[in-house]
């Protein structure tokens, strides 16, 4: 049986979060995979059962549990990927930074995981202001959108969402509905190669559409990372964007660069 904590006489919020934080990784909850009842804890921590709520709702936060209502709070599980961004070496691409499925699924394989791609939903519609902008559309122009979702071990990780305009895709075998791991390829074969790609980097809380298709907790506090490439073909026009959507309790991005 544990000791109790030794500390001031009440405890606030903040403390008991990052001691439950420590216990955790200590693995003291991992027998029975949850945290004990708010009973137990109140009369632990010398608190009140609205402070240990809102110590609660820390832990939410920082991705670290999750509550199911009458049955308690559960203990996170998912264990995080790497996911390497490469460098290309080959022709006029050399040094360009590569984000692609064969990308992801070789991050996921390397640790002894299983990658998987749902079937591309395709959608001519209007474009995203975000997304009109950086293909440098009018605002409210048509674009051709690919959505699809990653997963490891049958786990929703990633949106990948590909943007094109419409005279770039329509027509072209990037509106079939069969998978195509390697959209650069396919650019290229119909006259559009990527020459230069800009990436952004943002993260923020995910909208309730992402949280849907990511399957997250409808009260979701833990950051995503928007991940997005615009390819520019050999005139600087726009081809392409690609939208990753990547929860950051979930995906690890690193960058590899060469020489």
């Amino acid at each position: 049986m544990t000791s109790r904590p030794q500390g001031p006489k009440r405890w606030s919020a903040q403390q008991i979060a990052e001691d439950l934080r420590r216990r955790m990784r200590e693995g003291e909850f991992r027998e029975t995979g949850q945290l004990p009842p708010t009973r137990e804890l109140v009369e632990r921590y010398n608190s009140s059962g609205e402070t240990l709520r809102q110590a609660v709702l820390k832990l939410k936060t920082w991705g670290l549990v999750t509550s199911q209502q009458g049955k308690g709070v559960y203990i996170r599980a998912i264990d995080p990927v790497e996911w390497h961004i490469r460098s290309t070496e080959s022709g006029n691409q050399r040094g360009m930074l590569v984000v692609d499925f064969d990308g992801w699924k070789a991050s996921v394989e390397s640790l002894g995981r299983v990658a998987s791609q749902d079937p591309c939903v395709i959608t001519v519609e209007r474009a995203p202001e975000e997304v009109a902008h950086w293909l440098d559309l009018e605002p409210g122009a048509w674009a051709i959108a690919r959505r699809t979702l990653r997963r490891c071990d049958g786990v929703p990780f990633q949106l990948a969402d590909y943007w094109f305009p419409l005279d770039v895709a329509m027509n072209s075998p990037l509106m079939e509905e069969y998978d195509i791991s390697m959209v650069d390829d396919v650019l290229a074969d119909i006259g559009h190669p990527q020459i230069h790609r800009r990436h952004i980097l943002r993260s923020w809380l995910p909208t309730d559409d992402e949280a849907k298709r990511l399957e997250l907790e409808p009260d979701a506090t833990n950051p995503i990372a928007r991940h997005v490439v615009v390819g520019h073909g050999a005139d600087r026009k726009p081809v392409c964007c690609l939208v990753t959507i990547a929860p950051g309790d979930r995906n690890v991005l690193i960058y590899d660069f060469d020489g």
